[in-house]
C-alpha cells in the first residue's frame, strides 16, 4: 500500500462539522489521489456529530432507524450507538459525550417498554458489552448494573440442545454465534472485573460450544448458527467473525493459553481474504442488520491489534488493512460534508440505515485510535 502524501490540514468548524479538503479529491488511494490530509481524530469528531445531527431523536433519547424520516427505534443498533459513544468519549473525554450516553441508556428502556431486558438474547449481550465498556470508561455503576440485569438473564438461554450453546431468542428454536461468542466476551470481562471463577467457567464453556460447533477447524471460518437440521454453512457474515476473535483474545488475556491466540489469528487471517474482501476492503453485506456486521469486525481486529500480545508484523497487517479500509470508505464511500456512510466503502449514498452509519463511524474511531497508538503513519 503506497503512501500518501500529506499536504494541508483538516478543520473542525463546530457542530455540523465541515472538512477542509485538498484540491486534488480523486476516487481513492491507489486510483488517482495523489495526495490527501487524514486528520483521523479531526475526522472522527466530524464523524460523531453527523451521526448526532442526522439519526439522534433528540425528544425520544435513541438513534433512529435511517438518516431520512423513519423513527423507528431498534435495540441492538443503537447499543452499539452507545459502545460507539463511548469510543468517542475515550478518545475526547468530553463531559457532554457522556451525558449523551446517559440519555441514551434510559432512552433505549423507555422505549424497549422500560425494561433493559429484551426478547432476543443476541441484542441484549451487544448493549451488555456496551454497558461494561461504559462502567470501565466512566466508573459509573449504573451501566455496571445494566449489564449485571441483562448478565443473568442471558445465561437463562444456555441448555443442552444441540450439545450446549445458548439460544439466539426466547423462543429457544435455534443457536448461533452472535448469542454465544459475544456472551463469551461478556463472562471474560464480568470475570476481569470481579474474579468470581463462575464467569471465567462460562466465558471457557461457551467458547468451547461455539468452537466445536461453529467453526471450520482448518481455516478459522465463523459459520452463523445451527438448529434441527444442523450448522448452516451458507451464511458467512464478517461479524461472527469478529464476536469469536474477541472472545479469543479475552480468554487469551485471562488464561495465557496460546491456543486462543492462534484461534484468533487464524480466524482474522481468514477475515481479510476472498471470502469477506474484494480488493482488500471489507464486502458490502447490505442495509438493515447487515450494515452494522463489518463495522463489528473492525471492532475486534482492533482488540486483537492492541490487546492480543501478538507479533509487530502481525499487528502491522492488521493496522494497515484498517487503515487502507478507512481511507479508501473516506474518499470513496463517504457523501461530505454531512459524512454519510454507504454499505458500501466504495460508493457513496444520501440516505443511510443507522446500522451503515455505525459501521463506517466504527472505523473512523479505530483508525483515530491506531493513529493515538502511532501503529499507523
Amino acid at each position: 500500500m503506497r503512501k500518501l502524501i500529506i499536504v494541508g490540514t483538516l478543520l473542525i468548524t463546530g457542530f455540523t462539522s465541515c472538512l477542509k479538503e485538498p484540491v486534488d479529491d480523486g476516487p481513492g488511494p491507489g486510483a488517482g489521489a495523489v495526495s490527501y490530509v487524514y486528520n483521523w481524530p479531526a475526522i472522527a469528531d466530524s464523524t460523531e456529530n453527523s451521526l448526532i445531527s442526522g439519526w439522534y431523536n433528540q425528544s425520544g433519547n435513541y438513534f433512529n432507524k435511517n438518516n431520512s424520516s423513519d423513527q423507528t427505534f431498534n435495540y441492538w443498533p443503537n447499543a452499539h450507538a452507545l459502545d460507539l459513544l463511548v469510543d468517542a468519549y475515550l478518545r475526547t473525554g468530553d463531559v457532554a459525550i457522556k451525558a449523551r450516553m446517559d440519555k441514551l441508556l434510559d432512552g433505549a428502556q423507555v422505549k424497549n417498554g422500560n425494561t433493559i431486558i429484551n426478547h432476543f438474547y443476541d441484542d441484549m449481550e451487544w448493549m451488555t458489552l456496551a454497558c461494561l465498556r461504559a462502567y470501565e470508561a466512566t466508573s459509573d455503576a449504573r451501566y455496571k448494573t445494566a449489564a449485571t440485569t441483562l448478565w443473568e438473564d442471558i445465561k437463562g438461554g444456555w441448555d443442552e440442545t444441540f450439545g450446549g450453546g445458548i439460544y439466539w431468542n426466547k423462543d429457544r428454536q435455534n443457536k448461533n454465534t452472535p448469542a454465544n461468542a459475544p456472551a463469551s466476551i461478556i463472562a471474560s470481562r464480568f470475570y476481569q472485573l470481579d474474579h468470581k471463577g463462575d464467569d471465567l467457567a462460562w466465558a471457557k464453556k461457551i467458547y468451547q460450544w461455539q468452537k466445536d460447533n461453529l467453526v471450520d477447524p482448518t481455516t478459522g471460518l465463523v459459520w452463523d448458527g445451527l438448529d434441527a437440521s444442523g450448522t448452516n454453512k451458507a451464511w458467512k457474515f464478517t461479524y461472527n467473525q469478529g464476536v469469536f476473535i474477541g472472545a479469543a483474545v479475552e480468554l487469551y488475556k485471562l488464561t495465557g493459553d496460546n491456543t486462543y491466540l492462534s484461534d484468533a489469528l487464524r480466524t482474522a487471517n481468514n477475515s481479510l481474504g476472498s471470502e469477506f474482501t474484494t480488493n482488500n476492503i471489507f464486502k458490502d453485506e447490505g442495509g438493515g442488520d447487515g450494515g452494522l456486521f463489518k463495522g463489528i469486525l473492525v471492532r475486534y481486529l482492533m482488540l486483537l491489534i492492541t490487546d492480543g500480545s501478538i507479533s509487530s508484523t502481525d499487528q502491522a497487517k492488521f493496522a494497515n488493512s484498517l487503515l487502507l479500509n478507512a481511507q479508501t470508505m473516506w474518499l470513496q464511500g463517504t457523501t461530505r460534508p454531512q459524512v454519510i456512510f454507504n454499505t458500501s466503502w466504495t460508493s457513496t449514498a444520501t440516505t443511510t440505515d443507522l446500522t451503515t452509519q455505525l459501521s463506517g463511524s466504527m472505523l473512523i474511531e479505530a483508525v483515530a485510535r491506531l493513529k493515538e497508538l502511532e501503529l499507523i503513519d
